[in-house]
């Protein structure tokens, strides 16, 4: 006998319905305020030059490399606001009619006012986009919603109307969990996707197959059973990211002379997270609170020095 090949966690597995993954709001903690969510996008990985300043760490007080990855976070702006009820939409109140939202919603000629509210709303949300074309990636904005925490949700809103939202705007915090979609590698066997062994050399009809596809009786192939399909693409969040430093670069400047590999220049603001960030150069990511933070990441402090080098 042996283990079971891959993690039932994970099941279905198959591409994701979109690219930027929905988001369970009322599992962010209460103690972040403002809006919970901020759009950016991936650019590559480095390595980075800290000063470990984390109490009673083995390297406290020295100079350490770490790998880090490096996002493009360009403003935001309200496409509309959402109004709930007992977990319902019950109005949708569009405020803008951005010229390059045309490409993805359906956009008014005039965009409405929050004087006309419903009654006995208990939730907003707001429908944000992305500002790409502040990148040199592409001019198309990445849509999604994000939830709010403030005292007065509705004033709270009505100041951000027609406004940039920077990602300084977003959150203080230095642990965000960060959700996207993993690089797409098509359709692919069984060994590549489960990481069954390679069967004897001699053996009849594939040596990458399963052994067995199952019992004859239930006379059917389980869901269970390793085979072929779509690997990657899949909706992943990762937890816990530490953030290294954040900045613009007009403050400081962390382009390469010939820009990133697969990315280009970065143009806007800039976030420095520790680790890697699941998808390829590109890939739209988004950012929210730590809505489970541990005590061994939240004690762990670096003083960003300088970036070394860049990779893929």
């Amino acid at each position: 006998m042996r283990p079971r090949r891959g993690s039932l966690q994970f099941y279905p597995r198959k591409r994701a319905a979109k690219r930027i993954p929905s988001v369970n709001w009322t599992t962010i903690p209460s103690d972040s305020k403002g809006i919970l969510g901020f759009i950016a996008y991936k650019v590559a990985m480095a390595t980075a030059i800290v000063k470990d300043t984390t109490d009673k760490s083995m390297t406290a007080g020295k100079r350490i490399a770490i790998p880090v990855t490096i996002l493009e976070a360009p403003g935001m702006k309200i496409f509309s606001v959402r109004f709930y009820k007992n977990k319902q939409v019950i109005k949708d109140i569009i405020v803008s009619n951005d010229k390059e939202l045309k490409h993805i919603v359906k956009v008014p000629k005039q965009p409405q006012t929050l004087d006309k509210i419903p009654e006995g709303y208990d939730d907003i949300r707001l429908i944000v986009y992305s500002l790409p074309k502040h990148t040199a990636i592409k001019k198309t904005p990445d849509i999604i919603e994000i939830a709010l925490n403030a005292e007065n949700k509705l004033e709270f809103a009505k100041n951000l109307i027609g406004k940039e939202i920077t990602y300084h705007d977003f959150t203080k915090h230095t642990l965000l969990d960060v959700r996207s979609t993993t690089k797409g590698k098509g359709w692919q066997g069984p060994v590549k996707r489960f990481g069954i062994s390679l069967r004897q050399h001699k053996s009849e009809k594939g040596v990458r197959n399963p052994g067995s596809l199952g019992p004859w009786h239930p006379a059917r192939v389980t869901f269970r059973t390793p085979l072929a399909g779509q690997l990657g693409l899949f909706s992943r969040v990762i937890y816990n990211n530490n953030v290294i430093t954040s900045g613009t670069i007009k403050e400081k400047d962390i382009n390469p002379k010939s820009g990133y590999k697969h990315f280009g220049k970065i143009r806007s603001s800039y976030i420095i997270i520790k680790g890697s960030v699941q998808g390829p150069s590109k890939r739209q990511v988004l950012l929210t609170p730590s809505f489970r933070p541990t005590k061994l990441q939240a004690k762990k402090k670096y003083e960003f020095i300088e970036l070394v080098n860049s990779t893929k």
